[in-house]
């Protein structure tokens, strides 16, 4: 596995070489003494030494600076501190640094980034080549070990790429914020964490352009059924890093050809409810005292003629059902919003109004009827209740048997 790995990095490299130096008017003896200088090239004895040398000139960052600016890494003081974050994993809800596994990023010379893909070819183990070089593995060291050059020197080369020096240097091109901290300040410069960047931008392409995702839309399209949806992410836009050189940012940079994505940031849109879904009590919450006091004035005056008969009967019971309607047209409306309002962990209603409005409960809704038994004597009762709050008059027996009666009759619309 491990030749296979090292064989596979140097045939790339050897491919590419030739590539560069063979001419179409070179004759057979001149191809075949090219590919003879190509192996000697590309022999561990050649090349582990100057890729050795190289190595420092690329830095391991989680946060490379040259995202902020391109030029930003080297300046009077010297190298900008390459700055690599090793946060710990925690379940705080946050997207952060630590919480989304993510390769780390590397910058400097665009001519040694054949020194990072080789320091980062994945071991049989698992482990990247530098973990194993770092830790100074058997397997490292029998790498390391050639003719002419000691182990130690090759090793020490190598971990220019993951050692940086001990001074703090940081950018004017880099943005700055001053923290104050009692009489001093903390300098902060803010950087982009470019593995989270690029993580995002591939799952993006993966919800964009998916396999399973392009074949949901076919389904769509030919109004054929599919078992479950699939998720659009709207209002993205490109930024671009490095122009037509987005190696000169970063490794992560070039491999994605300079280009990220800007998910939409902008405040939301609050629409203004006109309806709440009920917190505790549906007759305290969402049936206001105004929308059926005219009703209430009616029965009223109706209860306050000379006479009665036919027609006075009729009007009452007229007006009890528009009490009706009015309550059933309010649930509609309730149960419209109860998808985007109710929560049941907040919810302080009965059960029975659960059941009656909560879209959550339209199975035991259509199924039981110890609910609906509870709801009409709750419904007749708060006409009672608020016939007599209304008026200051209570209604007489025959009314009484009127208004339960009217409610039983609405029964099935309640459901």
């Amino acid at each position: 596995m491990i030749e296979e790995v090292l064989s596979k990095f140097f045939d790339e490299r050897k491919e590419i070489w030739m590539k560069k130096n063979q001419k179409s008017s070179m004759s057979d003896e001149e191809v075949i003494k090219l590919q003879a200088d190509c192996e000697e090239a590309l022999s561990l004895e050649k090349w582990l030494p100057d890729a050795a040398k190289r190595a420092g000139q690329i830095s391991i960052s989680t946060h490379p600076c040259t995202f902020s600016h391109p030029s930003s890494r080297k300046n009077k003081n010297g190298y900008v501190t390459p700055i690599i974050a090793d946060a710990k994993r925690q379940n705080d809800g946050l997207l952060r640094s630590g919480n989304v596994e993510v390769e780390s990023d590397a910058l400097g010379n665009a001519a040694a980034l054949d020194v990072h893909k080789f320091l980062n070819l994945v071991m049989s183990d698992g482990k990247k080549l530098i973990s194993h070089i770092e830790l100074e593995s058997q397997l490292a060291k029998s790498i390391l070990t050639i003719k002419n050059h000691t182990y130690e020197s090759l090793r020490d080369g190598f971990l220019k790429m993951i050692n940086s020096s001990n001074d703090l240097v940081t950018s004017e091109k880099i943005k700055q914020v001053y923290f104050p901290v009692n009489q001093d300040y903390h300098q902060l410069s803010i950087l982009s964490n470019s593995g989270i960047m690029y993580h995002l931008k591939e799952r993006i392409n993966i919800m964009r352009f998916g396999d399973e995702v392009k074949e949901k839309r076919d389904k769509r399209k030919k109004a054929e059924y599919c078992e479950s949806g699939y998720s659009e992410i709207y209002g993205l836009t490109t930024i671009g890093f490095g122009g037509t050189k987005p190696q000169n940012i970063s490794v992560l940079n070039s491999k994605n050809g300079g280009k990220a994505y800007l998910l939409l940031s902008i405040p939301p849109v609050l629409k203004k409810r006109n309806i709440y879904f009920p917190k505790s009590n549906f007759f305290q919450d969402s049936i206001r005292a105004w929308e059926v006091s005219e009703i209430f004035d009616a029965l009223h005056r109706l209860a306050s003629t000379d006479y009665n008969n036919v027609d006075i009967r009729n009007g009452r019971i007229r007006r009890y059902g528009q009490l009706m309607d009015k309550i059933i047209e309010k649930m509609w409306t309730i149960r419209f919003v109860s998808i985007e309002q109710y929560y049941e962990k907040n919810s302080k209603l009965k059960s029975h109004q659960k059941i009656w409005l909560s879209h959550l409960y339209e199975e035991e809704r259509d199924s039981e009827d110890a609910w609906l038994d509870k709801l009409e004597k709750e419904i007749t009762r708060w006409i009672f209740q608020s016939y007599e709050k209304r008026t200051n008059k209570k209604f007489g027996i025959e009314e009484k048997k009127d208004i339960a009666n009217l409610v039983h009759e609405h029964r099935e619309a309640l459901r």
